[in-house]
Order: structure tokens, then C-alpha cells, then sequence
């Protein structure tokens, strides 16, 4: 009998966020990471999850296809994320229980067309400089409800469905030094809004849904499913995508207010009953669309999608329940968006930064009440 199921959810958005410029915000699921007949989550019970992911950003791509010169030249962006979430979860029934996530994060980015250039006229010792972001996310609060009973015997899988609402918790409009090249070469900064990919929030309420799900189809063997849609109602925040309206193109003047989803399902394996260690490996696909399911999807925005293979290891000790995943990218396209899709020549086609793979650590804990009785 498996005792715990791998693949709950881990980092779906940001899983999971995005793998680089991609900017879909830290969105972690918010079902328990145990969804399987024995590890049940029962009424009156609570859960702390902590999850740890980090990944750098650094092919840029156009469509599928890597543009390798930009690495090649040294011009790439590199983006480095580091991100905690915090999540806090209670089933009031046995069937339904709510969940509280809050992720908390560091961005780092570097390139040089931001600040002297990617020219060497203007930048002839192809200087590169960085700016960053930390602070709190986007917070969210889940309702989850079972199906089928939990409790009853003789189920061979069960489905949870979630309902969140989206908070603009997070700083959708951080801002930092940006360099330039005076005439006579010396050095200057200017204060503007960091890349919307560095940014803590998207600056919108929106609500989502979560699917989970799981069926053995052997005593030590599950197959999972998790599904996440992130739908952001609002059209755009007030963040200027370059800092200034002069000469910007109205269409992306600010930054739009993207959806976002995941999904992600696979197979997990028992590979120790003494231990409790398990196995899986699934794929995962995440991403930004580059037309919202609701209202206007006006703005600045880079969508994109990644298809990645997942394998992850699942160990308990004690109460304490922890995940090591790393996702690999296995495709990576940076699709068009409605400001790329409105030249009438049909060429206009931005790029974006994507990582290799990401790294993800995840702890929980179960306990009964914060208080003991007396």
C-alpha cells in the first residue's frame, strides 16, 4: 500500500512560475501533497507545507526555436529565481478544507540591452548589470472538496476539486537603478520599473481552479493528475513596461494582467516499504496564454509554454513528509502575443528567456490543533 502519493502538487505555477521571462507568477497548489487512500487528510486536521525552488534562466527562444547566438555574443538575459512558498491547510470535514498560500521571493536579473546595450558602439567592453526584486507574492486562498468519501472503503481513486481567489498581495511595480552611458562615459543611473518578469505580483484579483487526482492501478502503484487555471479578469496594471509613455506602442504601454495555467500527471512508484520511499516520473506542461479566457488581453506580456519531464523522490520521516523534484525542459516556446499578432505583415515575434530545468524541495508537516488540550 503507498503511503503517501508523490505527486500531489508541487510549484504547479511558478507552479509554478515560469522558467524565465516567461512571467507566470509562484502559484503552488494548494491540495495536500498526500492524496492517496492512506494518506488522507482528515477532518479537524492541519498541514504546513513549505516548498523551496530555484532555476536560472538563460536560452532565449522565439517561437521553439533557440536563438544559440545570443549566448554565443554573451547578450543573453539571465534571470535567477529563488522562491519560498508558505501554505497552510485545515479540512473542516472529511470531504472539504480550505488552504492559505503565500510565497516569498527573490529575483535577480542580468543583461546588457537594459542598461548600456547590446551594441558595441555603445557598449564596447560589453558591460552587464543586474537588477532585482524580493518581498512577498500574490496571495491565495483554496476551498477543496472530495468527490467521494474518503472515509469509505473499497475506492480505487478519487478526485478533489479546488475554487481559490487571487490576491494582489504582491509589488507588481518594483522598481531599481538602470544604467547608462553618458556622452562622455561616464556612468548614470535612472529609477524604473524592473522587467515584468522579475516583478513579485501581477497587480489583479483573479480566481482559479484546481483539479487533483489519482488511481492505482497496482497495491504500489499510482497514476496522478493535477490541473491549475489561474483567470485574471483584469486587463492590465499600472506598471509602464519601459518606464516611460513616449513612443511606446498604447498596446503594451503597461503591463497586462496574464492567466496562467499548469498541468501536470504521471505515474508514482513505491521503491521502499520500510522507508516509505517513493518514485515518479510524470511530465508537466505550464504557461501563459497569450489570450486570456476573460476580458481584454491588452498589454505587455510575454506568453509562453513549457513541456517538461518530471522525476522526484518522496521520503517520510516521522510526521515530516519531503519531496526533491527536478523538472527538465524537454520543449520551450515563446509564443506570439496579441501585440506580436497585430502587425499586419505577420513578423513581428518576441523572444523570451527559459531555464533548463528547476529544482524543487518540498517539506510538510500534519499535526490535530495549534493548541493542546487541556
Amino acid at each position: 500500500m503507498i503511503r503517501f502519493l508523490v505527486a500531489a502538487c508541487l510549484f504547479l505555477g511558478t507552479y509554478l512560475w515560469g522558467q524565465g521571462c516567461v512571467a507566470v507568477r509562484p502559484m503552488s497548489c494548494s491540495a495536500s501533497t498526500q492524496l492517496d487512500q492512506t494518506g488522507y487528510f482528515g477532518a479537524g486536521q492541519w498541514q504546513f507545507q513549505t516548498s523551496y525552488r530555484y532555476f536560472e534562466s538563460f536560452r532565449h527562444f522565439r517561437g521553439s526555436e533557440e536563438e544559440t547566438h545570443r549566448r554565443e555574443e554573451g547578450t543573453n538575459v539571465i534571470n535567477d529565481a529563488y522562491s519560498m512558498d508558505l501554505g497552510l491547510s485545515r479540512m473542516v470535514t472529511d470531504r472539504t478544507g480550505f488552504s492559505i498560500n503565500l510565497p516569498v521571493i527573490y529575483y535577480t536579473r542580468s543583461s546588457l540591452y537594459e542598461h548600456y546595450g547590446n551594441n558595441t558602439t555603445r557598449n564596447p567592453d560589453q558591460l552587464r548589470f543586474s537588477t532585482n526584486a524580493s518581498g512577498i507574492g500574490d496571495l491565495r486562498l483554496t476551498v477543496n472538496h472530495w468527490l467521494f468519501d474518503p472515509a469509505a472503503s473499497g475506492h480505487k481513486g478519487n478526485i478533489q476539486l479546488g475554487l481559490g481567489i487571487k490576491m494582489p498581495t504582491g509589488d507588481s511595480d518594483v522598481e531599481d537603478d538602470f544604467h547608462r552611458r553618458a556622452t562622455d562615459g561616464s556612468d548614470t543611473t535612472i529609477v524604473r520599473p524592473v522587467d515584468q518578469s522579475i516583478q513579485l505580483g501581477d497587480g489583479g484579483w483573479g480566481f482559479n481552479l484546481e483539479l487533483q487526482a489519482y488511481r492505482y492501478v497496482a497495491p504500489s502503484t499510482t497514476l496522478y493528475f493535477n490541473g491549475f487555471y489561474l483567470f485574471n479578469p483584469e486587463t492590465q496594471n499600472d506598471t509602464l513596461s519601459r518606464g516611460t509613455l513616449e513612443n511606446v506602442n498604447p498596446l503594451i504601454a503597461y503591463h497586462s494582467i496574464a492567466d496562467q495555467y499548469a498541468a501536470r500527471g504521471g505515474v508514482n512508484q513505491l521503491l521502499s516499504k520500510r522507508y516509505g520511499l517513493q518514485g515518479s516520473m510524470g511530465f508537466r506542461v505550464e504557461g501563459v496564454p497569450s489570450h486570456d479566457l476573460i476580458g481584454s488581453s491588452n498589454g505587455y506580456r510575454r506568453p509562453g509554454v513549457i513541456v517538461s519531464g518530471e522525476p522526484s523522490l518522496t521520503m517520510p520521516i516521522g510526521q515530516v513528509n519531503m519531496t526533491l523534484s527536478v523538472p527538465f525542459a524537454l520543449y520551450r516556446n515563446r509564443t506570439k502575443s496579441v501585440y506580436d499578432l497585430s502587425d499586419p505583415e505577420g513578423e513581428r515575434h518576441g523572444d523570451a528567456a527559459f531555464a533548463d530545468y528547476l529544482i524543487n524541495f518540498t517539506m510538510s508537516y500534519r499535526f490535530s490543533s495549534f493548541f493542546k488540550q487541556g
